[in-house]
């Protein structure tokens, strides 16, 4: 870790009759760690958010992204809601669809105050190639276009569980969110996609659309191959039945490094400022259609110029809380300190945050402000 610890900034969750609500808290928070700083005026701001899968309720209330939205509007900034489209199928996938999970999700301008904007475009593919210095995985992040046009980037993360990398919170909204269809691809996969032979109806679209010529037509199927496609995923998005499928095969503590140097493509080089609300800390992602009961209690609302930091501590507070009754963590057989392990026995979290730091991302190293 850093000998240098970065600051860190907290506040619970308890109000005061007849005084301020959880949104005025969220506000003062995100004022005393410094967000007033950055230099708003005139500037497109993309604030990047989970707008939750149809079907899940532990995503985060859109009114802390009003919070945000407003705050940043009365600091002369031009903010937008973001997040890139999907490589599963399922209420995100496109833009159009996406559009509608967010709307119903009360992320609209009626409730936020600002658009919602579909990074990666209406199929995933509007991207921009970033180059990442010093990526030992990844050489250029494809990263949805939108959110490399804007000036200022504000992270507003969900912590909570994730069957894969442990635990989702600043890292993961930025790195994997960010990515387009193929970066998201280029995460999750060591290998590349292919066809179920019972739902193709070889209509050739995936053909069409590659620019490798990797889809192949043989008695009414489509087969990929391999050796030809380079992992791009735009026949994913194409694909009228879904029949083209990812492979998620990656091992995790892969992905968890691959999700740092995409954070670290989308963060380099110009402002950014980050809020995690440790809430509803669901055992599994919020790209699920259904959530299970919290793990933990909830804890309450982090920010930090530092997206390493803000995860470790957001980590570590998690970790200290005891196990709600009923939650799979309750009821886990073998109990560890670390509370994501111990839902995800696979996972490997701390080598995200590691390989974070030794990009220069940020520090694990912290120090908490309690207000």
């Amino acid at each position: 870790m850093s000998a240098v610890p970065a600051d860190v900034f907290f506040t619970d969750l308890h109000t005061i009759a007849m005084g301020d609500g959880l949104q005025a808290k969220l506000e003062k928070l995100m004022l005393k760690a410094g967000i007033g700083q950055i230099d708003f005026k005139g500037r497109f701001v993309a604030i990047k958010v989970h707008f939750g899968e149809p079907g899940n309720l532990a995503f985060l209330r859109p009114n802390y992204a009003r919070t945000i939205c407003d705050l940043v509007k009365r600091l002369g900034g031009r903010p937008f809601l973001t997040d890139c489209n999907t490589l599963y199928v399922g209420g995100r996938k496109n833009a159009l669809d996406h559009l509608d999970s967010a709307y119903g999700n009360g992320y609209n301008p009626l409730v936020t105050g600002v658009h919602t904007i579909i990074a990666d475009g209406l199929k995933g593919t509007d991207e921009v190639e970033v180059p990442v210095p010093g990526g030992r995985y990844v050489k250029a992040a494809k990263i949805g276009r939108a959110v490399m046009d804007a000036d200022i980037v504000i992270s507003l993360n969900h912590f909570k569980g994730h069957e894969l990398t442990g635990f989702g919170g600043a890292l993961k909204n930025l790195g994997m969110g960010c990515g387009s269809r193929a970066g998201k691809m280029e995460m999750h996969a060591a290998g590349k996609p292919t066809v179920d032979a019972e739902r193709c109806i070889g209509c050739g679209r995936c053909r069409a659309i590659c620019a490798h010529g990797a889809p192949q037509i043989a008695n009414g199927k489509a087969a990929i191959d391999p050796a030809r496609c380079v992992g791009c995923g735009r026949c994913i998005g194409v694909c009228p039945r879904d029949a083209v499928i990812p492979r998620y095969d990656e091992a995790n503590d892969v992905l968890n490094r691959k999700m740092a140097e995409y954070a670290f493509a989308v963060l380099h080089g110009r402002p950014h400022f980050h809020v995690s609300l440790a809430i509803d800390v669901s055992p599994f992602c919020d790209c699920h259609a259904e959530n299970d009961i919290p793990i933990v209690p909830d804890v309450g609302f982090f920010a930090s110029f530092d997206p390493v930091a803000l995860d470790r501590a957001c980590a570590d507070a998690v970790n200290r809380q005891p196990p709600l009754p009923g939650s799979l963590l309750a009821k886990a057989p073998h109990a560890h300190r670390d509370h994501f392990a111990t839902v995800s026995p696979d996972t490997d979290w701390i080598s995200c945050l590691e390989h974070a730091e030794a990009l220069g991302v940020g520090t694990q190293a912290y120090t908490l402000h309690t207000l």
